[in-house]
């Protein structure tokens, strides 16, 4: 029935650890940058069409992650083709210049 008898308290011998802790970027193989590139065109068609676009709705009608389309967004935002019209906290709601 049981297992086999545990050390009493006393003195446990515990095996020394090398140090084995990586740092931050340290080793390992180097991660190649990836850049994605939203479709101008395919982005300000659904932008026109919409009263309001948040980020994360250009994000699925394009099929590109938020992050991607969130820099589209402010681009487009610096060049005047769309503005920031409400939202709060990061989930702001943009409209074409044009409507």
């Amino acid at each position: 029935m049981g297992g086999a008898k545990k050390p009493s308290g006393g003195k446990t011998v515990k095996p020394e650890k090398k140090d084995s802790k990586k740092k931050k970027g340290e080793g390992g193989p180097k991660r190649a940058e990836i850049i994605v590139m939203v479709n101008e065109q395919q982005a300000m068609k659904i932008i026109q069409n919409s009263k309001v676009i948040t980020v994360q709705d250009l994000a699925r009608q394009v099929g590109v992650k938020i992050s991607a389309a969130n820099a589209f967004l402010k681009e487009s935002l610096n060049k005047g083709t769309v503005k920031r019209v409400g939202g709060y906290s990061g989930h702001h709601l943009y409209q074409s210049v044009s409507s």
